[in-house]
């Protein structure tokens, strides 16, 4: 395993009880549909394009809160659901998450999600990837990303501790949301430029992770 940082080497030498993998950006690539709804989106609620920088991660119901005021966000909030979820073309899975999710022991992984349920099915419908048993998307927690809250979650409903889990993400605010849990992390640079992502290891997809289940059924990980 070849690791390329001092926070990387340390990862590869412990054992994991579960991965936790973020969707969006780290699963599956469904950039192109997510720009087409919020661009759509701001263009009917006459929001600036800019004004909807830096959100990538976090909830739409934190969005819509942080761009529109009070008395607009209950209808912003049900547009730009409904556009999101009736736009799924071109959602495909991103390099090495197939592999993934099919090499590691069915119960010891779980989805974290900034989605709400209804949009995390029909995305990872359309990409053809098969949910593992423990989705946890916005509708289950109070607070989602950058909050600890999803994460949290996800470790409690897979029976571990959040400090013996790895968290996998692709965004900024998603890797604020696994250190609050108490995680460690590995990042993908598939959306957000590397220096933004703090990560223990740091890679450019998940076909460059390898990974090893090891005997008593812990999750290794390293750089191929």
């Amino acid at each position: 395993m070849a690791i390329d940082s001092d926070r990387g080497a340390g990862l590869a030498e412990r054992r994991f009880q579960a991965v936790i993998f973020d969707m969006d950006g780290t699963l599956i690539d469904s950039t192109p549909a997510v720009l087409r709804a919020w661009t759509t989106w701001a263009l009917q609620q006459d929001v600036p394009a800019e004004a909807l920088n830096g959100f990538h991660g976090v909830p739409s119901a934190g969005v819509v809160a942080a761009v529109l005021p009070a008395d607009r966000q209950a209808a912003g909030l049900e547009l730009i659901n409904r556009l999101e979820l009736t736009d799924t073309e071109g959602i495909v899975p991103l390099p090495g998450a197939t592999g993934a999710l099919a090499e590691l022991p069915p119960d010891r992984i779980a989805i974290a999600t900034s989605c709400t349920a209804p949009l995390a099915a029909a995305r990872l419908a359309a990409s053809g990837l098969v949910a593992p048993k423990v989705l946890v998307t916005v509708d289950d927690v109070e607070r989602g990303k950058p909050a600890p809250d999803p994460y949290l979650k996800a470790a409690e409903l897979l029976g571990f501790d959040p400090t013996s889990c790895l968290v996998v993400e692709d965004a900024p605010k998603g890797l604020q949301s696994a250190h609050a849990a108490g995680a460690a992390t590995l990042a993908v640079v598939t959306t957000s430029p590397r220096d933004e992502l703090l990560a223990d290891l740091v890679v450019p997809d998940l076909s460059a992770v390898d990974w090893l289940i090891n005997d008593d059924l812990t999750i290794s990980v390293g750089r191929r």
